[in-house]
């Protein structure tokens, strides 16, 4: 269920991969929100080139779609530096990352998705090249097996996670700079979907690109996945102009209600209210009784509901709110009932 979902924050295929390439910004200049982090982005990389050094290591961590992957690359423009990725579960045995970090260039940014994924021996045979640019090199195996000491250009290595808590202590300490992207509010998300539909040469109204942002569940990727989307609806039922009429229609047809949530929220919502009297239950437990992968509901549905105070996080397990209460027509009180609402969700 969860791959198809619109509102998933992971990113789907190589179409999607290349339309968000597409409206990807150039620049910090370009960039929209996460303004902390800006500030202090820019601050080094203007550092960082008058000293004429790469920049300290960096690694970017919170829920996906946030815009991790960007900064990497803006960050490789403002440094005109050339960047290359990877992924942490691409990346097996030392021959793996070797081959890549050979290829690296005096400030050059080496990316590498997923970071937390990363096999114990490649986490540990990237130490020294993070600390000292320069690798020790097994070649061959047994009684034939030699090291060489191969030294390395002085780059910057970019780690980007969905679960910083994952990551070893050692691998986590030799980063200069960690910051960590926060959800997006509905202004900033807007004025992102207003740049991609001027990218998109799309006819508009205001209200209707904030209608869309404010669906978004904070993240930039879902907010030009659903405006993708309205596109396509407004193309073939009505004149192709997004309008609040149609935008409204549209995200009715995918079931996504007016705080973004969509079937699998409220699924997820309604198994900790009804089934288990509001909590608390544990995470195994949901993923059972939903079908889906503990991961699906920890990286994806999660994080939102726990930004809007729908859900709380206990040593005893997952406790459902007043407020997602209020949202779901439900109270407290017969919480542990069942209702018409309850086959609604479920069927």
């Amino acid at each position: 269920m969860a791959i198809d979902r619109v509102l998933n924050s992971q990113s789907k295929d190589k179409a999607e991969k290349n339309f968000n390439f597409a409206l990807r910004p150039q620049s910090l200049a370009e960039c929209i929100g996460q303004s902390s982090i800006k500030e202090k982005l820019a601050i080094a990389t203007e550092a960082a080139q008058k000293r004429g050094e790469p920049l300290d290591h960096i690694l970017f961590y919170g829920p996906p779609g946030l815009g991790k992957t960007t900064l990497a690359h803006v960050i490789a423009n403002e440094m005109g530096a050339k960047i290359k990725t990877t992924s942490g579960p691409a990346l097996v045995k030392q021959g793996d990352i070797m081959g890549l970090l050979s290829n690296v260039g005096t400030g050059d940014v080496l990316f590498i998705d997923e970071i937390h994924r990363l096999s114990t021996p490649v986490e540990e045979f990237i130490y020294p090249a993070m600390e000292d640019f320069k690798v020790d090199f097994t070649v061959d195996s047994g009684m034939h097996a030699k090291t060489i000491n191969f030294p390395l250009k002085r780059f910057t290595l970019i780690g980007a996670t969905t679960r910083a808590g994952l990551l070893s202590a050692p691998l986590r300490g030799r980063f200069g700079m960690m910051h960590h992207l926060e959800f997006y509010n509905t202004a900033e998300l807007t004025t992102i979907i207003e740049r991609s539909a001027e990218l998109l040469n799309l006819e508009s109204e205001s209200d209707a690109l904030s209608l869309i942002a404010s669906r978004s569940r904070g993240t930039p990727r879902v907010a030009n996945r659903l405006l993708r989307r309205v596109r396509d609806y407004a193309q073939v039922k009505g004149s192709g102009r997004l309008t609040r009429d149609i935008v409204e229609k549209s995200l009715e047809m995918e079931q996504i209600d007016a705080l973004g949530l969509d079937r699998l929220d409220r699924s997820f919502l309604m198994a900790l209210a009804k089934i288990y009297n509001g909590g608390p239950a544990g995470i195994e437990a949901l993923a059972a009784t939903l079908g889906e992968e503990r991961d699906t509901l920890e990286d994806v549905v999660e994080p939102y509901l726990l930004q809007i105070g729908f859900v709380r996080r206990t040593k005893r397990g997952r406790e459902i709110t007043s407020a997602a209460c209020k949202h779901l027509g439900l109270s407290l009180k017969n919480i542990g009932e069942n209702t018409d609402s309850e086959k609604d969700f479920f069927e």
